[in-house]
């Protein structure tokens, strides 16, 4: 193999390579929504249209009062109203919301 050959082989292989990446990104390309109850501000900031402080503001949110239970929620986030909700909703999931387990009866065995 040549090395101009070589070289054009490796240049192909990572630009596959960072598409394949790209892919695999969270939901600034709409591709995979963004659980709003696990992610990190970094996270929510790469959301399209969302920035640093409303994603630090999602986060506080969150801490203070809990998980989300519904992405309408989020309109209670300081500097979130109707039409930024809009923007957000397809690109925002709750995820599974981890409730406090509930103790079934469970029968004891006798010995």
């Amino acid at each position: 193999m040549t090395y101009s050959r070589f070289i054009a082989v490796a240049c192909s292989l990572v630009v596959c390579l960072l598409i394949a990446g790209h892919r695999l990104t969270a939901s600034a390309d709409g591709t995979r929504p963004v659980n709003i109850n696990t992610a990190s501000a970094s996270e929510l900031a790469a959301i399209n249209g969302l920035g640093e402080v409303k994603a630090k503001a999602i986060v506080a949110y969150r801490e203070q009062k809990g998980p989300f239970k519904s992405v309408d929620e989020l309109k209670d986030v300081k500097g979130i109203g109707e039409q930024m909700l809009a923007k957000l909703r397809p690109q925002v999931t709750l995820g599974a919301v981890a409730e406090a387990p509930v103790e079934a009866a469970v029968p004891q065995a006798k010995h």
